[in-house]
C-alpha cells in the first residue's frame, strides 16, 4: 500500500498554511480526496488513501487562502491555483509539502 501527505508552509508569514483548499486526482483527472488544511497546514484526511504506482496531480488554491489572511494581490493574482504532478512507484509513503508565499513556491520530496 502507497500513502500520500502533504504540509502547506506560509513562508511569508512564517508557520503553516491552514484553510488552503487542497484536491487530489489521478492520472485520468479523476478526483480522489478534496479538503483543505488543517490549524497545522496538513490534510489527515488525505493519508487515509490507499494509492496505487501511478502519475498523481495535487492542486493548491492559494490564492483564496492569502485572501483569506487579508493579503492584497494584483488582480490576476500571480499565483492561483498551484498544480504538482508527480509519480509514485513503490509501496511506502510519500510526502509532498508545499511552501507558498503570493509570488513564489517549492516543493520536494519529504519523508
Amino acid at each position: 500500500m502507497t500513502t500520500l501527505s502533504t504540509h502547506v508552509l506560509d513562508t511569508s508569514r512564517g508557520g503553516p498554511a491552514a484553510g488552503v483548499a487542497v484536491r487530489l486526482s489521478d492520472a485520468a483527472g479523476s478526483v480522489l480526496w478534496q479538503g483543505q488544511t488543517d490549524a497545522d497546514g496538513r490534510c489527515p484526511g488525505l493519508k487515509t488513501l490507499a494509492l496505487q504506482a501511478g502519475r498523481y496531480r495535487l492542486v493548491f488554491a492559494v490564492a483564496d487562502y492569502f485572501r483569506a489572511t487579508g493579503v492584497e494581490l494584483p488582480e490576476p493574482p500571480f499565483l492561483d491555483q498551484i498544480p504538482l504532478e508527480f509519480g509514485l512507484t513503490a509501496q511506502g509513503h510519500y510526502h509532498v509539502p508545499l511552501l507558498v508565499s503570493p509570488f513564489g513556491y517549492s516543493t520536494y520530496r519529504g519523508s
